[in-house]
């Protein structure tokens, strides 16, 4: 199974309100270094939204499945799926807790589909801490905002 980095971000210009996504995947094949970068924007959205949509589209652009190191800046994220909340969530019907709905179930649901096919390992990376990678999902993401508005 080929392995697979990416990288994801998300944002939004007024939360809830326009966002985007971005996301950077790299594959090693010998000493060839193949690179795609990935965006998309939302006319009204939420950052949380956009995180989430940035782990799914890069997994989506995936030809065939891969082990996956997953870095986002995102600790809804990175928590969700790491410390197996969006499974617990999913197997509460959508509850997180006996009174409170998760969040976002539809794109949970997506996530958690294209992670049976991708074996992942999520990493929180900080964000705006001069990660190359995670500085340029940024920018992807902050033009998909800029982009999906004309």
């Amino acid at each position: 199974m080929k392995k697979v980095t990416i990288y994801t971000d998300g944002a939004c210009s007024v939360n809830p309100g326009p966002g985007g996504y971005g996301a950077v995947l790299i594959y090693k094949n010998g000493d060839k270094l193949h690179r795609k970068e990935i965006s998309g924007g939302y006319a009204d959205t939420t950052n949380n939204r956009m995180e989430i949509m940035a782990v799914i589209k890069a997994l989506e652009a995936l030809k065939e499945p891969c082990k996956v190191d997953l870095y986002s800046d995102s600790r809804y994220v990175v928590d969700a799926i790491e410390k197996g909340w969006a499974l617990r969530w999913r197997d509460n019907d959508w509850m997180r807790n006996k009174k409170d709905k998760a969040l976002n179930p539809d794109l949970w649901e997506e996530l958690l589909a294209l992670l049976e096919k991708n074996p992942t390992k999520f990493f929180w990376v900080k964000g705006h801490a001069n990660t190359p990678e995670n500085e340029r999902c940024d920018e992807l993401a902050k033009q998909a905002i800029t982009n999906q508005r004309k």
